[in-house]
């Protein structure tokens, strides 16, 4: 088996993986993204790789600071503190390992809630802050997620390139 076939199926398992982590956590998507890209085009060498692990590069860089600045931005609006998120997040590990692939998002809501629970005293603004929190979050997810899905666009474009003008 062709090498360059054999690293373009690992980068694409890679792309998967890491696009599965901006939904699930586990793994840092944007991170692991950029580092598939890299790592191919070092292997392949080629100019169409290297043109399609920078944009795709920069493309999930782009959705990782975005995915940071607006679920930042959201959070200061709602003048949730940081003691509240680390609440959210010591909870979220904690229902990671409860209740299997569903535990880590429930876990964090509730932990969210209790921690801004605590601090408001009424639970009525922690339900709306800790909501508010929650759909940021997800705009912060689903940012990442498309910035991922079009680097990973790149890539095949880049791919195809590649092996058409080899």
């Amino acid at each position: 088996m062709d090498t360059q076939i054999l690293f373009s199926v690992l980068a694409a398992a890679l792309l998967i993986v890491s696009a599965l982590g901006t939904i699930f956590p586990v793994l840092p998507g944007s991170l692991l993204t950029i580092g598939t890209l890299i790592g191919w085009a070092a292997l392949i060498g080629t100019t169409p790789a290297w043109w399609a692990a920078g944009i795709g590069g920069v493309l999930a860089l782009l959705g990782f600071s975005a995915s940071a600045v607006l679920t930042g931005k959201k959070l200061k609006e709602h003048n949730i503190p940081r003691g509240s998120i680390l609440i959210a997040l010591l909870a979220a590990i904690i229902g990671a390992f409860v209740i299997p692939v569903v535990g880590l998002f429930i876990g964090f809501a509730i932990g969210l809630f209790a921690g801004e629970s605590v601090r408001r005293r009424d639970a009525h603004g922690a339900l709306g802050s800790s909501w508010a929190a929650l759909k940021a979050m997800g705009v912060g997810i689903l940012v990442e997620f498309g910035c991922i899905a079009l680097a990973s666009s790149v890539w095949v474009i880049g791919m195809i390139t590649h092996f058409a003008t080899r």
